[in-house]
This record gives C-alpha cells, sequence and structure tokens, in this order.
C-alpha cells in the first residue's frame, strides 16, 4: 500500500478524529507510513483553522513513541496560502520540524468556494480559472512548502463541475505545473476528489501532462478527515500513476523527499 501523506485528527477545525485513531486505521490496512497534516490556516475567516501547534508537535511525538517499530508516523502541516502571509508563515516553518509542509489554496481573496457564494456571483468558469491564476502567484512566492496540494481542489464545490477539464484550463494549468517543476516541489495526488468527483484531484490528465513536463516528484494522500477514508482508493490510484508513468512516489523525512516504487 502507497503511505498516506495528508491526513486530519482533532487538531484540525474541521475534523473530530483522535490521532491515535488514524493510526490504528493505517496499521489495520497495512499502510507503512502516514503523515498528520493538520490545518493552519492563518486569517481564515472568523479565525478558523487555526493550529496549536505546540500541543499539535507534543502529540504527535507521543504518537511515534508509541507507535514506533509498527508504524512510521511524519510530522506534518498543510498550510493554507494567501498573498499577504508568505513572510508570517516562513517564520511559522522555521519554528516548527516538520517532516512535511503541503501548501494549499483554500480562499479565492478571503472567500472560501466551500461556501457556494463565490459560484452563485461569478460563475463556475470564471471561478476556476481565477482559482488556478491564484495558485501560480501563491507558488512563485510559496514559503518553503514541499507539496502542492490538490491542484484543482475547487472544483470540488463548483455549482457545475462538468465545465471543467484539464484541456479547457489548459494554459492555466500548465503555468502552475512548469512553476512547480523550476521550483522542485512535489504535486500531491489527493484522492479526496474520488468521494465528490469520481477521481483524484487533480484530474489525471493533468497528472499525464505533469509527467509529460518532466515531472516526477509526486506525493499521495487521502486528505482523509476520518478514519474511514484513510487510504481512499489508494489502489485504484496506485494503477492510475502507473497508467500515466510514474514509478515512483515520494515520502518527506525532514523536509527531504526519499523516493519509494509504486
Amino acid at each position: 500500500m502507497l503511505a498516506d501523506c495528508h491526513l486530519h485528527t482533532e487538531f484540525s477545525t474541521d475534523s473530530e478524529t483522535p490521532m491515535r485513531a488514524q493510526a490504528e486505521r493505517a496499521l489495520e490496512l497495512g499502510i507503512p507510513a502516514i503523515c498528520v497534516t493538520d490545518h493552519m490556516d492563518m486569517d481564515y475567516p472568523q479565525g478558523e483553522f487555526w493550529l496549536d501547534t505546540d500541543r499539535y508537535m507534543e502529540a504527535v511525538r507521543r504518537l511515534q513513541e508509541e507507535y514506533r517499530g509498527r508504524l512510521e508516523i511524519g510530522f506534518g502541516v498543510e498550510l493554507g496560502l494567501m498573498e499577504h502571509l508568505r513572510a508570517r508563515q516562513e517564520e511559522y516553518l522555521k519554528k516548527y520540524p516538520f517532516d512535511f509542509v503541503i501548501g494549499s489554496v483554500h480562499l479565492i481573496h478571503g472567500e472560501d468556494p466551500y461556501n457556494g457564494e463565490l459560484f452563485r456571483k461569478y460563475g463556475d468558469e470564471e471561478v476556476f480559472r481565477e482559482y488556478f491564476r491564484l495558485s501560480h502567484r501563491l507558488l512563485a512566492d510559496a514559503p518553503s512548502i514541499q507539496s502542492w496540494g490538490h491542484l484543482d481542489y475547487v472544483v470540488r464545490y463548483g455549482q457545475n463541475p462538468e465545465v471543467y477539464s484539464y484541456r479547457k484550463y489548459a494554459d492555466e494549468i500548465d503555468a502552475v505545473l512548469k512553476l512547480l517543476l523550476e521550483k522542485g516541489i512535489a504535486l500531491e495526488v489527493n484522492t479526496a476528489g474520488f468521494r465528490t468527483l469520481g477521481r483524484t484531484n487533480p484530474e489525471p490528465d493533468v497528472l499525464r501532462r505533469y509527467r509529460e513536463l518532466g515531472g516526477e516528484l509526486i506525493t499521495v494522500g487521502s486528505d482523509g478527515h476520518q478514519p474511514e477514508y484513510l487510504g481512499y482508493r489508494f489502489r485504484k490510484t496506485e494503477e492510475l500513476l502507473r497508467s500515466c508513468g510514474f514509478s515512483y512516489y515520494a515520502v518527506f523525512r525532514q523536509r527531504k523527499p526519499e523516493f519509494i516504487k509504486i
């Protein structure tokens, strides 16, 4: 089984799952390693998604000791990126010994697409396009992240997601992919999209294009907020990655990638 390098616990505002429950589920599935990546979204509206990182780090350390020799557990974070936060986020990342940092775009100019208002005001096509443009700008000046989370995440919440395809937004998406290659940042293959869209985020055509451009550095995560979603559709994901031309994926330890054969 693939390692699951994107999952959430009770330290994220949107999860109530005890960290130990995620570890037990990983053992049950035969997953060799997990990385806990709870949300830290500075300046999120209403103050949500602020991570008590000291307590979080202590909890991960205790779990690492408890499961030593049975399950590898990484200390990670999912960082919500915004244009005015770069300096603050870089200082934050210097403060903690993370193994792995996912950079994600959860807001479009301060609004969460999850709520639906953006789509009602501007329509799916314009919101999708602006999300990719914003992603490129944020990636260009990103703090020290290791992987780019769920590249086409915004499509999960569109009113008409069928208007989306890689081909329709190829110029914007290619700009992001090429910048990932230039900066040496991994592309995440996020399996939570299977639950809402029937496919990964990003969609398979984006993965094929990334490989065509020479991309090899990928990470895999379920984005599971409950134990039943840890490792979600990983067997199918292995098949997909091979069909797209990937032979290895990466697990980060102390911010450095180690390549594992698929």
